[in-house]
């Protein structure tokens, strides 16, 4: 098992006044810390499934990913501000301070929020959901690491996001 770290979330949500739809994270992976930018793994499936959803290219750098979610009306980030984990193991959080989720919520009317995967949501509903005001819908994890969930299955789930897109 690996070693755990203190990681605060070095990243900016992505939003604007017109972002109508919240889509949440657990924490940024070492990659995406790295990167710079949510989902940055290149075995992550989560840029391709909204590329293919919105019928477009796959952004390939942070300024065309973040130009992707503010076309869209997608505010992007993540549930926790810091924490102590284990590698990229959502499982392993511990300690989660949650981010000020408020920030995106108090100057965008946003609509919908969703988690990807299991433990973003469960963090979301303990740390997050009474002061945002809003229950969150439970996404499956585009990680490579949920082998279970296939890119058909993937798409299917996030089209819920597009619902509220524009």
């Amino acid at each position: 098992m690996a070693e755990y770290t203190h990681v605060v979330h070095s990243i900016p949500p992505t939003f604007d006044e017109n972002s109508r739809v919240l889509v949440l994270g657990s924490v940024p992976s070492p990659r995406s810390r790295q990167t710079g930018f949510n989902y940055g793994h290149p075995q992550n499936r989560f840029w391709r499934v909204l590329a293919r959803l919105a019928n477009e290219q796959v952004p390939s750098t942070n300024q065309l990913k973040r130009d992707f979610c503010l076309r869209h009306g997608i505010a992007l980030w993540d549930v926790v501000a810091e924490c102590d984990i284990a590698g990229a193991s959502d499982t392993s959080i511990r300690n989660p301070v949650p981010n000020q989720l408020t920030l995106i919520t108090n100057v965008a009317p946003i609509e919908a929020v969703f988690c990807t995967g299991a433990k973003a949501h469960a963090l979301y509903g303990r740390l997050c959901q009474d002061e945002v005001g809003m229950a969150a819908q439970r996404l499956p994890s585009t990680s490579p690491a949920n082998a279970a969930c296939g890119m058909e299955q993937l798409v299917a789930a996030y089209a819920a996001i597009f619902e509220h897109c524009r």
